[in-house]
């Protein structure tokens, strides 16, 4: 791979950026006063959130971080509610119940993960994945961990369902 290859991939990816970000109106100020590309304040902005998460200045990256995991799931979560394919509501409901059971697991172990160098950084980095509709990471952690986990806990996986299992249990403890 030369150089040459490198910058024209860069250069496809800022293009990319910039016919993305066409109705974000404070990008259209960023270019008219600047005369830049709309695609360098995006970058720029990218790497300053980042550089914050990884510094963690006042405990502020796991708030940028848990915002990250947070912003574009919401949007996409409003805008399928729009939408009448199932498609799009499954895939997120996978992703909030998996963002949903890491935050319970970083709350019981946040004392241990506070000292970890960059936690909040790579926990960015694994929220983008997970969230990402061309990776599917919440499909690939839900299907490895949290389903087999659910069906081992709640017997979910029971022909009678979780709530008549436990029925059972407690009438047998009565009998």
């Amino acid at each position: 791979m030369d150089f040459k290859s490198v910058q024209d991939q860069l250069q496809g990816a800022f293009n990319a950026i910039d016919g993305s970000t066409r109705n974000i109106k404070v990008l259209d100020v960023f270019e008219q006063k600047t005369h830049l590309p709309r695609s360098y304040a995006v970058v720029a902005f990218g790497i300053v959130y980042l550089v914050m998460i990884f510094m963690n200045f006042g405990g502020i990256g796991e708030l940028l971080s848990n915002i990250a995991g947070f912003m574009y799931p919401f949007y996409s979560s409003l805008k399928a509610l729009e939408t009448s394919s199932k498609d799009d509501d499954t895939r997120l409901l996978t992703y909030w119940v998996v963002f949903a059971f890491l935050n319970l697991i970083e709350f019981w172990s946040g004392a241990i993960l506070y000292w970890i160098p960059a936690y909040f950084l790579f926990k960015t980095l694994f929220l983008v994945y997970l969230s990402s509709p061309v990776t599917n990471g919440a499909q690939v952690v839900y299907g490895l961990i949290i389903k087999p986990l659910g069906d081992k806990v709640l017997h979910t996986n029971s022909p009678e369902g979780p709530a008549d299992n436990l029925m059972d249990k407690v009438q047998n403890k009565i009998d």
